[in-house]
């Protein structure tokens, strides 16, 4: 039985959908959590699978208060489309991890990423945030 433990969510999401959605997928590749880091949508009020039962989701108002309640040893890792970001393909997860997923619009700020590890899903254009946190999971489960 594999240890560690990981989380994903999205930064400044557009739309409750892929909140929807990222949850959905996350409750079925095995996720710990999900989060949100800054509030621009609103609640889903459908769930088909019952994913908020099982699924804990953590609402942060900014970065920093999303830093700042990171478990001890956990390693962030950004799945962005950004300069030194490694393909997916050939990239090892970190046991215990959170994966940051940017808004579809504008992404994760470059500032935040600094000395993390950044992924990249090989793609001629951009997919959306809920697929590509779906893609990064089931890339986590098949590694680990």
């Amino acid at each position: 039985m594999t240890r560690g433990y990981f989380g994903i969510g999205i930064y400044h999401t557009k739309t409750d959908t892929n909140v929807g959605t990222l949850w959905r997928s996350a409750h079925n590749f095995g996720a710990d959590f999900i989060f949100t880091i800054g509030r621009r949508y609103k609640k889903q009020v459908s769930d088909t699978t019952k994913a908020t039962k099982h699924i804990p989701l953590y609402e942060y108002s900014s970065f920093e208060d999303f830093k700042k309640n990171l478990p001890n040893g956990c390693q962030m890792v950004f799945i962005e489309q950004t300069e030194g970001s490694r393909d997916l393909k050939d990239s090892t997860h970190p046991l215990s991890a959170v994966y940051i997923l940017g808004a579809e619009d504008y992404g994760v700020p470059d500032d935040l990423m600094k000395g993390h590890q950044k992924v990249h899903i090989e793609t001629p254009m951009c997919i959306n945030v809920a697929v590509a946190g779906s893609i990064v999971m089931y890339d986590r489960v098949s590694k680990i």
